[in-house]
């Protein structure tokens, strides 16, 4: 995987933590209108700064357990852009009436941050254990290159 510098690491780190405050203050009432913003603000440099995070190997499995944490991050942006809704109630005026509002739309934020935040865990633990097993039998192949007798030495 591609490392991020500096700067990058640091934006993903206050997106990260912009979103838990957000998140957290939204569902304990604490200023909805301000927090929803912020929980947006953080879900789009978090998900910024780990799509920038590029995978430049060959295994297929990283590959498609990146793009999962794409979908997954595609989750956190649609989740931060739900929560402004429930705290704004900007769609409302789109539906018939109020109640299809409430059952289609309204609180829906929570169901695409945890289905977010399962897509994340998972596809981030699978990563980590792929990296390390690469990791082992690069080694291993290595080994076993500085092993093999050197026929063609005179």
């Amino acid at each position: 995987m591609k490392q991020l510098n500096t700067i990058q690491s640091a934006l993903f780190l206050i997106g990260g933590v912009l979103m838990v405050i957000g998140a957290g203050c939204f569902v304990f009432m604490f200023a909805q209108q301000i927090v929803c913003w912020i929980f947006l603000v953080g879900a789009l440099l978090f998900a910024a700064m780990q799509v920038n995070q590029a995978y430049e190997g060959h295994n297929p499995t990283i590959k498609r357990l990146k793009k999962i944490m794409t979908f997954a991050d595609i989750f956190f942006v649609l989740a931060g852009l739900l929560m402004v809704d429930s705290a704004n109630m900007w769609l409302k005026d789109y539906f018939a009436d109020t109640i299809t509002y409430f059952n289609v739309v309204y609180n829906k934020w929570v169901l695409l941050l945890l289905a977010a935040a399962i897509l994340e865990m998972y596809s981030m633990h699978r990563i980590a254990s792929e990296l390390k097993k690469d990791a082992v039998e690069d080694e291993a192949d290595s080994e076993e290159q500085d092993d093999a007798p050197a026929t063609d030495r005179q």
